[in-house]
C-alpha cells in the first residue's frame, strides 16, 4: 500500500510541476510576446530550453531545503504531502482556466501547509514553520527601468528599440533560468520529504539524482505547453510593454529570483514578474498601470495561500475518513 501510494505522489508532485510550467509560461515570456520579438512557439521554446538550463548550474538546492522544512517533520505524512498536491494542482488549474496569474509557489506552500496543520490538530499540536516572503519587486522594476532611461536618452528611437528586442532575448533568457532555478526546487523539497515520510531515505540524507533531474524535465515541458491565457493578461492588461521596458522587467524579475535563490528563499516568480511589470508601468506615468485588472491579480494573491491551506485540509480530512 505504501508503495502505491509513494508512486501516486511522486507523479503528483510532477504533474504539478507540469502545471507550474504552462501556469507561469507567461512570467518569462509575456513581456517578449506582446513586444512581437519572438512568436508564441518561439517563445515557449527558448524559455524552456533556459528553465532546462538550470538543471546543470544548479547544485545546492537551497530553496528546495527551505521547502522541505516547512511543516515540522514530526507531522509529515503521505496523506499530508498527498493532500496538499491536490489542493496544490486544483488551485493552479483553476486560476489557468480564468487566465489568473496567481502564484504556483504559493498554492504549493498553502496547501503543504494546510494539510500539515490539520494532521497537528488531529494530533493535538500545531506543526507549522514559518516562512518570510519578500516583496521588492515593484520598486527594483522601476530602478532598472529609470538607469536605462537615463543612459538611452540620447539614442535614436529606431535604433534603440532594435536594440532592446535584442536585449530581451538576453533578459528573457535570464528570467526562464531563473525561473527554473526557483520554482522546479521546490517540488524537488516535497519530493525528498515525500521519500523521508515513506522511508526511503533518512532525514539529512543527500536528495537522490533522479529528483532534480525530473522536477527540472516536468516543468521544462510545462513551459513549452504554454499558458496563453494568462500570458495575455501579463503581457496586455496590466500596461502596454514597449521592448525597453521588456528588458527593465525581466531583468528585475531575475535579479530578484536569482538573489532569492542564493539565499534559498522560494518566491513567487508570477508576484516578481508582474511587481516588475507594474514597477515598468509606473516609470511613465501613475495612470499608464491598469489598477483595476492589477487590483483584482492582488486578490487573487491575497487568497491563494488560505484557499489552498482550506481545500488540503478537507482533502486531508476526507482521506483520513475514507482510510
Amino acid at each position: 500500500m505504501v508503495t502505491t501510494l509513494l508512486v501516486v505522489v511522486v507523479a503528483l508532485a510532477l504533474i504539478f510541476d507540469y502545471t507550474n510550467g504552462f501556469h507561469d509560461a507567461a512570467n518569462s515570456i509575456a513581456t517578449i510576446v506582446s513586444t512581437k520579438v519572438l512568436t508564441p512557439f518561439q517563445a515557449v521554446v527558448w524559455a524552456a530550453a533556459f528553465n532546462f538550463l538550470a538543471y546543470f548550474v544548479v547544485k545546492d538546492h537551497r530553496v528546495a531545503n527551505t521547502v522541505s522544512k516547512i511543516v515540522n517533520e514530526h507531522f509529515i505524512t503521505m496523506h499530508v504531502i498527498l493532500a496538499g498536491l491536490i489542493a496544490a494542482i486544483t488551485w493552479n488549474l483553476t486560476t489557468w482556466w480564468f487566465g489568473i496569474p496567481s502564484s504556483s509557489s504559493h498554492t504549493l506552500i498553502g496547501g503543504f501547509a494546510g494539510a500539515g496543520i490539520t494532521n497537528a490538530l488531529y494530533m493535538g499540536s500545531n506543526g507549522l514553520n514559518a516562512i518570510n516572503i519578500p516583496y521588492i519587486l515593484t520598486i527594483i522594476a522601476y530602478i532598472v527601468t529609470i538607469i536605462i532611461l537615463h543612459i538611452c536618452k540620447r539614442s535614436r528611437p529606431s535604433i534603440a528599440e532594435r536594440w532592446f528586442k535584442r536585449l530581451q532575448l538576453v533578459s528573457s533568457a535570464a528570467l526562464s533560468f531563473a525561473h527554473g532555478t526557483n520554482d522546479a526546487q521546490k517540488v524537488m523539497g516535497i519530493l525528498y520529504v515525500t521519500l523521508i515520510a515513506s522511508n526511503i531515505i533518512k532525514a539529512g540524507s543527500a536528495m537522490p539524482d533522479w529528483i532534480p533531474l525530473a522536477c527540472y524535465s516536468a516543468i521544462s515541458l510545462g513551459t513549452m505547453s504554454g499558458g496563453w491565457k494568462i500570458v495575455k493578461t501579463m503581457g496586455s492588461k496590466i500596461t502596454k510593454i514597449t521592448p525597453l521596458e521588456g528588458v527593465s522587467a525581466e531583468t528585475a524579475g531575475a535579479i530578484t529570483l536569482l538573489l532569492t535563490e542564493r539565499f534559498g528563499i522560494p518566491v513567487s516568480t508570477t508576484h516578481t514578474i508582474t511587481g516588475s511589470i507594474i514597477g515598468v508601468g509606473l516609470t511613465k506615468r501613475v495612470s499608464a498601470v491598469r489598477w483595476g485588472v492589477t487590483i483584482n491579480l492582488v486578490w487573487a494573491w491575497i487568497i491563494t495561500i488560505p484557499v489552498s491551506a482550506l481545500i488540503a485540509g478537507l482533502v486531508f480530512v476526507l482521506i483520513r475518513l475514507i482510510g
